[in-house]
């Protein structure tokens, strides 16, 4: 039956996650099929009542991110068309809980091992035609300086006019920077990122950038901005950690601190500021190996009640400069 598979549509519960919903089409044939996706347990095929209608399956907008109600649709795959993308709850490789379920395993190992279609073959004298024409083409639009065009109309008794020379050098001026500008577009075209290059991207690799901003990242890994977002769902990071990173970096630089005055008035609150430091730092380590990991709620309460301690600090200190400013006058 996976043989004459034509289309494949699968749907995730925008309410309940877990649920997840497929429209297997083989020729005429149509067949709608229900999952629960546990968790903790075995992943189990329930009965399914029709809920999408054929036609608005078939339609050509339909893609990735419609949604249907309470449904949003997550993989589509057409026979005609090129390989979709399978999403990490999709993905056998990534995922082996699906062996539970093997009505929509099946499937997804049938697209998986499926080639992708190859471009046709040009015959060697429309090859050569296309080599000749693009030769053509190279030398009438080239970035090449133009000749120096004759000008006739010059007296040849009298000395060349200073005004005319300065026009002259001005336009050869214009066309230098036109060139300029043309090789500048062509120099950043060439420097995007291989689909190689992206492909070898590991964590390890991103991990290394946790510390920068979105951003900064993406330059240092020399890989674009929405490549880098797709590459972290890949891993399952939903957001880059930096920020929370930085957080835990700024609380434990306030622990140094603190540990530093507390050593020299009580040694045991002085070791009971270490211990709170190594938990940080562990914390951050795990985040580093783990960023979809999110802060412990001991550590977010830490945090609030030092914001607090510092924005008492600050306001006192104004106090403290508006009342001596003010006796002084």
């Amino acid at each position: 039956m996976a043989h004459s598979l034509t289309s494949l549509a699968v749907f995730q519960s925008v309410t309940r996650k877990e649920m997840l919903r497929s429209l297997h089409v083989y020729g005429s044939v149509e067949i709608e099929r229900e999952f629960l996706f546990k968790s903790k347990s075995c992943y189990v095929e329930k009965r399914a009542k029709p809920l999408f209608r054929s036609e608005d399956f078939r339609r050509p907008e339909i893609s990735e991110g419609s949604v249907f109600g309470t449904w949003r649709c997550i993989f589509v795959f057409r026979f005609n068309h090129s390989l979709p993308r399978f999403p990490t709850l999709l993905c056998l490789s990534r995922n082996p809980k699906l062996e539970d379920i093997p009505n929509l395993a099946n499937e997804l190992k049938f697209i998986s091992e499926l080639e992708p279609k190859k471009p046709s073959k040009i015959s060697e004298e429309e090859q050569i035609s296309e080599d000749e024409q693009c030769s053509t083409d190279e030398y009438y639009n080239s970035d090449l300086p133009k000749p120096r065009k004759l000008v006739l109309k010059q007296d040849l008794n009298c000395l060349p006019d200073s005004e005319t020379e300065s026009k002259e050098s001005e336009n050869e001026k214009t066309e230098h920077s036109e060139s300029d500008a043309k090789s500048k577009i062509l120099e950043r075209k060439n420097r995007r990122t291989t689909s190689r290059h992206v492909a070898e991207l590991s964590l390890e690799d991103l991990s290394k950038y946790f510390g920068l901003t979105i951003v900064e990242a993406s330059r240092n890994l020399n890989v674009g901005l929405t490549v880098l977002k797709k590459k972290c769902r890949e891993f399952g990071i939903p957001r880059w950690p930096h920020r929370k990173i930085k957080s835990l970096d700024s609380l434990i630089q306030d622990l140094q601190r603190e540990a530093e005055k507390q050593q020299e008035k009580n040694e045991a609150a002085a070791m009971a500021v270490a211990m709170k430091q190594e938990k940080l730092e562990t914390e951050k380590r795990n985040i580093v190996m783990r960023p979809f990991m999110e802060i412990q709620t001991e550590t977010k309460k830490f945090r609030q009640d030092n914001f607090k301690k510092r924005h008492r600090a600050s306001r006192a200190k104004k106090n403290q400069e508006t009342l001596v400013t003010s006796s002084s006058t």
